[in-house]
């Protein structure tokens, strides 16, 4: 479909689409070639009926996490391989040449869905993210998605503001942002797995299925199981979230009775493929056998009723099958993240078991370039959001004299941010011994390189809002050595034992990581050390850290147990007060060392 096609005339299309053959669809990771569609005439009436099998093309993406403008640095890049074997990055993403792309990609294909895998909001960039996303539920609207399972990051602001970009209204305390109230969502949010503690029952539609003419699929959505783990406690207040797999078949089975035979899961949990590329092959060498994760297991135990996963949440790019209960290959996709890439899937439906026909599915993903022309509509959207952004995000918080990163162990942006907030509690209580940041937290590095017009090594209040964008709270509570102990240990054992999470420290806290050690040995308890002095158990010390933390978030349970609380202003306030207090034009900031975990291997 043509970009210029305008936005009303695109939704009006979309519900009135026939299916065609995607004839030229790239089947990397395709199990055989499609089956034939033709179409067959009684030889009594000379009427026309429709072939046995009629190909749909399922559009897909997730994790765009509000990216409205191209992502900058690495989050704007993808990985691609190369026929020799080596790899090249490709500059990907913005809404712009996403919509093109897509638009591009249906035409022709008269059978067409979109769906999302989660994620389509929360942590996102400030021209979303400071209009509560409004801008992106907009934009999605614009790019004809039909359906999408909520993923984590839409509890950022708890279940009611979810409710609100579904169904439309302007926000309960900032109000309207333009003359028009927001419309919400024109797609439906999919949660069957979230459900309301009081009633027991879904918080939003647990399916919905896709219609044309004699042609149906249903769409199951779900979120990890774990979100309350990686979301503050404010926002999955009242909620209780159910098993994945267990909600998948639960649901498959309502829409069996309902005749759908043909389902499609949207779920927001991953996995990680063994290779970068986003044309990594990771059926490699047999069947599922170059990725691992959860989804691996979730896509094994789902009722072979399901006949595809869209899923997402760990940013990952995969194209794979891996098999069913009944041992019978399902393809199971993701699009990396930010709108970099987008999956175009064959379905192949069998008219007369209703069924789709899975030796006939085939999936590639394919990069958002930028080099097509920018859709206009979105072009529009952009500018019109950017013009009630620019006075708040053009204002310079702060000066750097480089690249300041967020990747590593101990990275420089971490340990800066864990500055701010340990200046901002001695601001709040003059006791205040140390502060502990979430790398997850940390969303984007800080850039020397101007990104307009404020000159290099400024830092604007977009740029720190990037940074940090999900307005946690500082929080200050007490803890003891001992507690102080265990929560370090925690960062490789317990929840993160399979995956470790190292909290970025304050200036002044020290410690030994051995990782030639296994679980909570691997941190050395006699290198724990505050400000050169060993770390007393019998002490209490007065800790600093986000409200997401401080609710005992990303598997830091003993961070919940604090006490004597004491609520402050958002992170982003102690980073811009920090960057102001510390910097100049003339005195940039430098990028920390990031020594103060020592590191053994």
């Amino acid at each position: 479909m043509p970009a210029t096609t305008p936005p009303h005339d695109r939704r009006r299309r979309r519900t009135t689409r026939l299916l065609a053959a995607t004839a030229g669809l790239a089947t990397v990771g395709a199990l055989v070639a499609a089956l034939p569609s033709t179409a067959s005439a009684d030889e009594q009436t000379g009427k026309h009926w429709p072939g046995r099998y009629q190909d749909v093309q399922l559009l897909s993406f997730n994790d765009l996490h509000g990216n409205l403008e191209p992502p900058s640095g690495s989050s704007g890049r993808v990985t691609e391989l190369q026929p020799d074997g080596t790899t090249r990055t490709v500059d990907a993403g913005g809404v712009e040449y996403l919509a093109t792309h897509l638009r591009e990609a249906r035409e022709g294909h008269k059978y067409s869905v979109t769906a999302a895998g989660g994620d389509m909001v929360g942590a996102s960039p400030l021209l979303s993210g400071l209009f509560h996303d409004e801008p992106t539920i907009e934009a999605l609207n614009e790019l004809d998605l039909d359906v999408t399972s909520v993923g984590n990051h839409e509890f950022d602001e708890g279940a009611k503001e979810l409710a609100r970009l579904q169904q439309g209204g302007c926000h309960p305390t900032d109000g309207c942002y333009t003359d028009e109230e927001f419309e919400g969502a024109d797609f439906p949010y999919l949660a069957a797995n979230v459900l309301d503690e009081k009633s027991g029952k879904p918080i939003l539609k647990p399916y919905w299925v896709w219609k044309k003419k004699d042609v149906k699929i249903g769409f199951i959505g779900v979120t990890l199981e774990g979100t309350p783990d990686v979301v503050s406690a404010e926002g999955v207040k009242g909620l209780t979230f159910k098993d994945e797999v267990e909600t998948i078949n639960k649901y498959a089975k309502v829409l069996q009775r309902q005749g759908v035979k043909s389902i499609v899961a949207l779920v927001h949990e991953g996995g990680f493929p063994a290779g970068t590329a986003y044309n990594y092959d990771c059926d490699a060498p047999g069947a599922g056998d170059g990725i691992s994760g959860p989804i691996v297991d979730i896509a094994k135990n789902v009722t072979p009723q399901v006949d595809a996963l869209v899923t997402g949440h760990t940013h990952a790019p995969y194209v794979c099958t891996i098999d069913d209960p009944a041992g019978n290959p399902r393809m199971v996709t993701s699009a990396a993240s930010f709108g970099r890439l987008y999956t175009d899937t064959t379905l192949t439906y069998d008219r007369w078991t209703g069924d789709i026909a899975r030796t006939a599915v085939g999936s590639a993903n394919h990069v958002v370039t930028r080099d097509v022309p920018k859709a206009p509509d979105m072009t529009a959207l952009i500018g019109k959001w950017n013009t009630l952004a620019a006075p708040i995000g053009n204002r310079a918080i702060g000066y750097i004299s480089g690249d300041i990163g967020n990747t590593g162990t101990e990275s420089p942006l971490g340990d800066l941010i864990a500055d701010a907030q340990l200046a901002y509690g001695k601001e709040l209580d003059p006791e205040t011994d140390l502060a502990l940041m979430n790398p997850g937290g940390i969303r984007a590095p800080l850039t020397y390189a101007a990104k307009g017009a404020e000159g290099d090594g400024v830092v604007t209040y977009a740029e720190g809002f990037t940074v940090q964008p999900f307005a946690n709270t500082v929080n200050l509570q007490d803890i003891t050595g001992t507690q102080l102990i265990q929560i370090l240990k925690e960062q490789v054992s317990g929840a993160n034992a399979a995956a470790p999470k190292i909290l970025q420290i304050s200036s002044g806290l020290t410690y030994t990581l051995d990782l030639t050690k296994t679980g909570a040995d691997r941190v050395v308890t006699d290198s724990v050390k505050l400000n050169g002095a060993p770390v007393d158990p019998s002490a209490v010390y007065r800790v600093a850290s986000n409200s997401f933390l401080a609710g005992g978030g990303d598997g830091f349970p003993t961070l919940g147990q604090g006490t004597n609380d004491l609520v402050g202003a958002d992170d982003l306030t102690a980073l811009e007060k920090y960057l102001t207090a510390n910097s100049s034009a003339t005195s940039p900031i430098a990028p920390p060392k990031a020594d103060r975990i020592t590191i053994v291997k």
